[in-house]
């Protein structure tokens, strides 16, 4: 078990809130980062923080950074719809651009100020919608970056970069979650979820997380409109 520091990219959605989950079970202190990025579907940083009270983090921040000003995504830019007619061919409109590299970095900056050597994030190459960013190469590739970039790895404190989910179905991500005590009642992870945290039940997102919980044989507790 674990004493240590470590930084947990906390979306409100199911899979953050399954990494943050297991990371508490390992013993490490968690320090929940969220972002408002200018996502249309703000209603998860509500999730969040909801996420983060019941599991346990040890902290809970909620950073600023305005995305939506270069748009090119359905999330962030408003004149662009959230796809509803499942996946077609190439990367989605729900891509968001040097999302999750700006985020990790971030993380990165505040793992230094606490001195934490551990960074995770649910990102997910299985049920997953084709994003470049939620890769394993990706998660190595910046894992190398961080240990080149920073001042305490550098000085001898490797940093090491946590995606736990990477190889997992949406159905086994739930067993896991549930198994360590997730209340998935409280997460969004709709792309269009409304003020009140309610999904569409059409976007990818929504898709995936219901098939996982089909798929799991588990019912699904979320809350549609």
């Amino acid at each position: 078990m674990s004493s240590a520091n470590a930084i947990v990219l906390l979306s409100g959605g199911l899979d953050s809130a399954t990494v943050l989950a297991g990371a508490v079970a390992r013993g490490f202190a968690c320090h929940a980062l969220s972002f408002d990025y200018g996502q249309r579907h703000r209603a998860e940083l509500a999730a969040a923080r909801l996420v983060a009270a019941a599991l346990g983090a040890r902290e809970h921040r909620i950073v600023g950074i305005d995305l939506a000003q270069f748009g090119g995504s359905a999330l962030t830019d408003a004149t662009l719809a959230v796809p509803t007619q499942g996946g077609g061919p190439g990367i989605p409109l729900t891509y968001v651009p040097a999302r999750n590299t700006v985020m990790l970095s971030l993380a990165l900056a505040w793992a230094e100020v606490l001195g934490a050597r551990d960074i995770f994030i649910g990102v997910n190459a299985v049920d997953y919608s084709g994003y470049p960013d939620c890769r394993p190469e990706y998660i190595k590739a910046f894992e190398t970056m961080a240990n080149l970039a920073t001042k305490a790895a550098v000085e001898g404190a490797r940093m090491h970069i946590h995606a736990p989910l990477i190889d997992l179905s949406k159905a086994q991500i739930i067993r896991s979650g549930l198994a360590l005590g997730v209340d998935y009642s409280l997460t969004v992870s709709c792309y269009q979820a409304d003020a009140a945290g309610r999904a569409c039940g059409l976007c990818d997102a929504c898709r995936l997380r219901r098939a996982g919980f089909a798929d799991a044989g588990l019912a699904d507790p979320t809350r549609y409109v």
